[in-house]
């Protein structure tokens, strides 16, 4: 079956634009089997006392599967962006069902009490709380009938997230620079694709504000450095990424050009990362930032094919080389990657 799945990913259409049907199948099927598997997890939780010794569905109902609550959350964003986007996608109502029974309203409320205990003020900041954004967007763009009912369900939780954003912000005096869940640049990338969505000013203005406090002066950002040992992010194009965001163009395209100047040679290469043991939670993190990498020069592609077509080549080889590994048998990618990867699926299929 493990051959079969990589033979699928690689063979078919691994350049395509799209996805299949198939390979939306496959990727679907990695966070249903995990949507609700509580054990092993990982709660990433402060104790105050013996109270608070509670098991992960109690503590958090709505995203206590995928080993850990931000692999949760996009999890819940695959399924829902694959059921908008694929009408004949295989267990499509029992799909429906898990999400419908994660994301109740009574769920939603009890994921609250956790978030506003004072002293887990910085549970999942920013990665989770990037990710709960994204699900919202997904949620409130889609035309399927079940989703009006979730995104309605899982606002007031978001709204939090917004207070969260805009509290926090202010605070960071630095960046952090990492190529793990506390990177800054990706921590509100996808907070501010929501903000512009949902028109959502106060969040637009304090993102753009302090992204380009933190970012506007930086320079020859130090490609060669990556990675590090266990990295799924980029630091460099993360900041790319919320620049590109945050600047009009006549702004952006200078400041790249300082901090990135070798997106615009048609000779440079980047080699993709390698992954030496896919049984080690830490370093098959390596196989999501070929995924991360690509999603990112596509969306840089997208905006600016004029500049940055030449890159696609790069980034489709980045997409292709670590697909058939989200299939492999290994609960330690397998409980995550496939959103990576749909990630990077969702940037391509925006290229004409």
């Amino acid at each position: 079956m493990k051959v079969l799945f990589a033979l699928l990913f690689v063979g078919t259409s691994a350049f395509s634009q799209q996805l299949t049907l198939e390979q939306a199948n496959h990727l679907a099927s990695l966070p249903v089997k995990c949507l609700q598997q509580e054990y092993p997890n990982k709660l990433n939780q402060l104790l105050l006392n013996e109270t608070e010794l509670l098991s992960p569905k109690v503590l958090h109902p709505a995203f206590y599967g995928c080993f850990d609550w931000h692999s949760s959350v996009h999890g819940h964003w695959s399924l829902v962006y694959l059921l908008t986007h694929f009408k004949d996608i295989k267990d499509r109502e029992q799909i429906i069902e898990k999400l419908k029974i994660n994301l109740s309203k009574e769920n939603i409320a009890q994921e609250i009490v956790y978030f506003e205990k004072a002293h887990e003020k910085s549970f999942e900041r920013t990665y989770g709380w990037n990710w709960l954004l994204k699900l919202q967007h997904e949620l409130e763009i889609s035309k399927e009938p079940f989703a009006k009912e979730l995104a309605h369900n899982l606002l007031p939780l978001t709204n939090l997230i917004v207070k969260r954003y805009i509290e926090f912000l202010p605070k960071l005096l630095y960046p952090i620079r990492v190529g793990t869940h506390s990177n800054t640049a990706y921590g509100l990338t996808n907070a501010w694709d929501y903000a512009t969505y949902s028109e959502n000013v106060a969040l637009q203005k304090s993102i753009a504000e302090h992204a380009k406090r933190l970012f506007l002066k930086d320079e020859n950002c130090p490609f060669y450095w990556e990675p590090s040992g266990t990295d799924f992010l980029s630091p460099c194009m993360e900041e790319v990424a919320i620049m590109q965001r945050v600047l009009p163009e006549n702004e952006f395209l200078p400041w790249l050009k300082k901090f990135a100047p070798q997106l615009f040679s048609k000779k440079w290469q980047w080699e993709v990362a390698r992954v030496s043991d896919r049984t080690d939670g830490h370093l098959v993190h390596l196989d999501g930032l070929n995924f991360s990498r690509a999603w990112n020069l596509y969306f840089l592609i997208h905006q600016y094919p004029k500049q940055f077509s030449h890159l696609k080549p790069l980034a489709d080889t980045h997409l292709s080389f670590s697909l058939p590994s989200i299939v492999d048998g290994n609960y330690e990618g397998e409980h995550w990657l496939a959103s990576f990867a749909l990630r990077a699926f969702e940037e391509k299929s925006k290229i004409k």
